[in-house]
């Protein structure tokens, strides 16, 4: 969906494609005035993202929100995308337990170049509008930090979820995390915005930023809250530090296996905010899937598919799924393997397979072998004794169990 400058979509249209995936709208009577007051001026609203730049790395969680400001742009209103650089040396509380320790100038500057290599490859970077938030919060004066504290009640401000958990077990809370609402209420206040996005953990702020938007004299913007991506496990939010994440930079292929191995019903939350595909259709796929028209796998090579594809691009996405086809369903070994050099000679098939660290230790190795896990040159392997004779220039290719596939190659 696309919008000419100054031209956007019906505004029921435009409702019905931004609901897709969402977990909130404060307020929506809102939302559809504005869009309304659009079309009828020709002028765009502003919506925004903030982002702190804490890591450097952006994963398929972090999509879900990049996506819905996407939705806005495409329906020809402005996205801009807000890179916290003064907030992220507070730290957004949000979730933990305890005080964050404050990132350097530095470490924030090279998250912020890293990140914005990767939303371009969802947001259009020609239609986009960067902003960093040092540019007014880095000018306040002390004074105008005091005024800013004063819009807002400190009874308020510790019903705060995870700020009242902490009392209530006694855990410091620092008096800058007390700011940190209020700071980034005043993004909003400086870019005059329409909407922002943000997660569900994210409410609380927002509807701080509302409300000093109220307290500048401005219309206090409207509200959407995305889900939280659930991780690969099924259970935990899709976070790099458990392990359960997909980030947008990992080779196709990478990218592809990891998302084939999320169960069946975590797999309809991904279609629901990870692709285009419109309520409609996802509707008819869990039908023809319950009703075993569809097979499960195949509904989830085509997520898998289209998600591969929007980072990159549909020749990269086929040979991924080809390749998952070829070595999962075929069980024929993938055309691309990594390789160990070895020097030539005789040695144990178990030692080969913990040097190669396809095992861990020679007991598992020979664990492995004798349960058949093993396949050398395509033939299973259960004799754990099995010495292997490696020629120089010898090509050797070895699976162990469905995934771990190597080539040994004799130097």
């Amino acid at each position: 969906m696309s919008a000419s400058a100054g031209k956007f979509p019906p505004v029921e249209e435009q409702l019905a494609h931004l609901r897709k995936g969402i977990a909130e709208v404060i307020r929506e009577d809102e939302l559809k005035a504005r869009i309304e007051n659009a079309i009828k001026t020709g002028v765009p609203m502003r919506v925004y993202l903030g982002v702190d730049p804490t890591a450097p790395d952006i994963h398929l969680g972090h999509t879900v929100v990049l996506r819905k400001l996407k939705a806005f742009q495409d329906m020809g209103h402005t996205a801009i995308f807000l890179i916290g650089d003064f907030s992220a040396m507070i730290g957004d509380p949000t979730g933990v337990s305890e005080t964050r320790p404050p990132l350097t100038r530095e470490q924030v500057e090279h998250n912020a170049k890293t990140y914005l290599e990767q939303v371009f490859k969802i947001l259009d970077k020609s239609k986009t509008e960067v902003r960093y938030n040092n540019e007014w919060l880095g000018k306040l004066s002390s004074q105008e930090v005091v005024q800013l504290c004063a819009k807002y009640r400190l009874a308020r401000m510790l019903e705060r979820e995870d700020f009242r958990s902490r009392l209530a077990e006694n855990h410091p809370i620092s008096v800058h995390e007390l700011l940190y609402p209020l700071l980034t209420a005043y993004d909003a206040v400086a870019l005059k915005s329409d909407v922002e996005l943000g997660a569900t953990e994210q409410k609380f702020n927002l509807l701080v930023h509302r409300e000093i938007q109220r307290e500048f004299g401005l219309q206090a913007q409207v509200v959407l809250t995305m889900p939280i991506l659930v991780g690969l496990d099924g259970e935990r939010k899709m976070s790099k530090s458990l392990g359960n994440y997909v980030a947008i930079t990992e080779p196709p292929s990478q990218m592809f296996g990891k998302l084939m191995s999320i169960s069946d019903t975590t797999m309809w939350s991904y279609y629901e905010l990870l692709t285009d595909f419109g309520p409609q259709v996802i509707t008819r796929l869990r039908d023809e899937v319950s009703k075993g028209l569809l097979h499960p796998m195949d509904a989830k090579m085509q997520m898998a598919h289209t998600i591969v594809a929007g980072f990159h691009g549909e020749a990269a996405a086929k040979e991924a799924t080809d390749n998952f086809q070829q070595v999962f369903r075929d069980r024929k070994a993938p055309t691309a393997m990594p390789e160990l050099k070895l020097a030539a000679g005789t040695r144990a098939l178990h030692a080969v397979l913990t040097e190669a660290q396809l095992a861990p230790s020679r007991s598992e190795a020979e664990r492995l072998i004798k349960q058949g896990a093993v396949e050398v040159n395509g033939e299973i392997e259960k004799d754990w004794k099995r010495v292997i004779e490696l020629k120089a220039g010898d090509a050797l290719p070895m699976r162990v169990g469905k995934k771990k596939f190597l080539k040994i190659v004799g130097a």
